[in-house]
Order: C-alpha cells, then sequence, then structure tokens
C-alpha cells in the first residue's frame, strides 16, 4: 500500500478522459497497470493504477467517480498486475487502451 496527498501533474490523464489522482512515491520501483483500489477518508473505491518508477508517482484512476482529491492524503492498494506500461505514438491508441485496461479492472472486482 501507498499512501500520499495527491499533487497536481500535468492533467494528462484528464485530457484523455481518464483523470487521476497522484501520489509521489520515493522509492517507487514498480512499473505498470494494476487493478487497485483507493482509500479516502473512510470510503474505498475500485481503481486502475499506473506505477511510473522514472517520476517516483503513482497515478489512480478512481472508477465512477469524480471526487476532487487534490491536497487530501489517499492510500492505494496495488491488487493485480495488468501489464507492464507501453509508449504510444498517438492519442486514439492510447485512450483505447486505457478503455481496455479499465474494462478489465472492471471485471476483476466483479469476479469477486
Amino acid at each position: 500500500m501507498y499512501t500520499g496527498i495527491v499533487q497536481r501533474g500535468a492533467k494528462r490523464g484528464s485530457e484523455l478522459g481518464f483523470p487521476t489522482a497522484n501520489i509521489v512515491v520515493p522509492y517507487m520501483e514498480l512499473s505498470g497497470i494494476y487493478v487497485a483500489r483507493v482509500k479516502v477518508g473512510g470510503n474505498t473505491y475500485p481503481a486502475a493504477a499506473f506505477a511510473d518508477p522514472k517520476r517516483k508517482v503513482l497515478e489512480a484512476y478512481i472508477l465512477d467517480e469524480h471526487l476532487d482529491l487534490y491536497g487530501k492524503e489517499i492510500t492505494i492498494e496495488l491488487l493485480k498486475k495488468l501489464r507492464e506500461s507501453e509508449i504510444f505514438t498517438d492519442d486514439k491508441s492510447l485512450r483505447a487502451t486505457i478503455a481496455d485496461d479499465i474494462q478489465n479492472v472492471r471485471m476483476h472486482f466483479k469476479s469477486l
């Protein structure tokens, strides 16, 4: 589990239609896309998470919620790795892959 204060990022996720809550994790060594849970206060939400060891950031897209989390403490629990990160040459391919990842996250939580 990783806990941190949500920081403002480059808003790239929002531009693609998938806003993320970003926390800095100085010791981040994991990489890739994960099924995750995000805990905020007393609530827990299903999420897709992206671990970026180069930027030392963990980003979480909370499914079906539009929460203003800037400046709030959250905990991201990584449950299952879906795939490694990829580099995309265009937004259309990236958006489609993120949508597939989110579908896989939904299927994971439905199977519980």
